[in-house]
């Protein structure tokens, strides 16, 4: 693995395409997990992505943490991973636990990502020994995606083979002009790979999925970082997240929707190592 000094290369496009070419795998009790390391100071940062998107989601983040070791997973069925069978956010997190045996991580910091904020808190419910600290970005306890929701209504939509220039994804990508299109292409060519059963098949378990008590549990140090202009989850659900986890901090990335790492990585950087500098 190139040192963290690779993504800052100026050819976007070459930075993109190279991402694959740097992912290796592991046997996490029967499922091949692809993941993407970076090697630097502890404790480790592990990066869980959302719904669709890969380890990708995580490489413009990845210049603003430098010296710092990074392990960016792509969940189940997502990616380079297989798929496994069922896609509760339960079975996720356990993945990432075995993940973290299989490292042999020392309670790493875990910074989830909308679909990957979720897993994180039930992973810090389920396996509370295993990790030191949480960073939740634009997610939320409980989805209220209702059957009218954008997001079902173009989930409902897709059909095989999707297309990575697909209209849908100028909503379900939208971002701040600022994002490189480059990125914004690669990860519309990750998610375009999923099959349109799987997509509904997670998407019906996100919709069922309620962390409210899981949340209660939680006893490790959080960090919950909000986008002020999240059309997914806005303020109720991050306030909800924020009362439930006790002695949580919320900061708000005011300018940013439902992507403040692809938006604002530099601010997301920050609030990460100031909560959780290196040792």
């Amino acid at each position: 693995m190139r040192p963290a000094a690779f993504f800052e290369l100026a050819d976007q496009e070459a930075e993109q395409d190279a991402w694959g070419g740097h992912k290796r795998s592991v046997d996490v009790d029967g499922l091949d997990l692809a993941y993407v390391e970076v090697a630097g100071s502890e404790p480790p940062l592990l990066l869980v992505h959302g719904f669709t998107d890969t380890s990708r989601s995580f490489s413009l983040l990845t210049p603003h943490l430098p010296g710092r070791r990074l392990i960016m997973p792509d969940l189940r069925g997502h990616g380079g991973s297989s798929a496994g069978q069922g896609f509760a956010v339960a079975s996720f997190a356990d993945d990432i636990a075995g993940l973290i045996r299989r490292l042999r991580l020392d309670r790493p910091v875990v910074v989830g990502h909308s679909l990957g904020g979720m897993v994180s808190i039930a992973l810090a419910a389920r396996y509370p020994e295993l990790i030191g600290g949480l960073v939740i970005l634009a997610s939320t306890l409980k989805p209220d995606f209702g059957s009218d929701h954008p997001l079902i209504d173009g989930v409902t939509a897709l059909r095989d083979p999707i297309s990575p220039s697909d209209p849908f994804y100028d909503w379900w990508h939208a971002c701040q002009p600022v994002v490189p299109r480059a990125f914004l292409a690669g990860l519309a060519k990750d998610a375009s790979a999923i099959p349109t059963a799987r997509w509904r098949a997670i998407l019906e378990e996100v919709r069922s999925t309620d962390l409210t008590a899981a949340a209660r549990t939680v006893q490790v140090p959080t960090l919950i970082i909000a986008g002020g202009r999240d059309p997914l989850f806005g303020p109720a659900h991050q306030q909800s997240m924020a009362k439930a986890i006790a002695g949580s901090r919320l900061v708000w990335a005011q300018d940013c929707g439902h992507n403040p790492h692809w938006e604002d990585p530099a601010f997301v950087a920050k609030a990460t190592a100031g909560m959780f500098p290196a040792a």
